[in-house]
């Protein structure tokens, strides 16, 4: 199989760290620094953006060999079980995360999020404007997904 590196463009800053307090993202306010490597314009333009969808990697999990075997959502008995693709957490092949967060400031190689799901010290491997034309209209998903995820941007 093809494999890639992937050298990460910059670091998370935040108060979370811990890696089990899995809930109540949306207060959440982080400082994404990115490597000085880029320059002091490499953010230049974000500013004029509401959101910024942030990939980075769940570096702080352990790495699970089997993914074979679809798990109840979130380790949760009362959740059904879903393959490895149909989830949004740390268990994953490559451990690659996503998320659409917030942008409150952007200063040279700083920028600072809102709702960035992500503890401190995690590494970031891109960054991409939100534009509303790369958005879904109608999503569809499971009735449990709304009421279980209820929380997880609350302040």
């Amino acid at each position: 199989m093809l494999s890639f590196e992937i050298t990460p463009i910059g670091t998370v800053r935040n108060d979370r760290t811990d890696v089990q307090h899995t809930d109540n993202w949306g207060a959440v306010r982080s400082t994404i620094t990115i490597d000085e490597r880029f320059g002091e314009a490499c953010l230049q333009g974000l500013e004029d953006f509401s959101h910024v969808e942030v990939l980075f990697i769940f570096d702080q999990f352990p790495e699970h060999g089997d993914y074979r075997e679809p798990r109840p959502y979130r380790g949760r008995s009362d959740l059904p079980p879903v393959g490895v693709f149909a989830g949004r957490g740390p268990r994953r092949p490559n451990r690659i995360g996503v998320t659409c967060c917030a942008i409150e400031s952007v200063h040279g190689r700083e920028l600072t999020v809102v709702g960035f799901d992500a503890v401190s010290g995690t590494p970031v491997i891109d960054l991409k404007p939100t534009m509303a034309e790369f958005l879904p209209v109608d999503i569809k998903q499971p009735e449990w997904v709304g009421r279980v995820m209820s929380e997880y941007f609350q302040p």
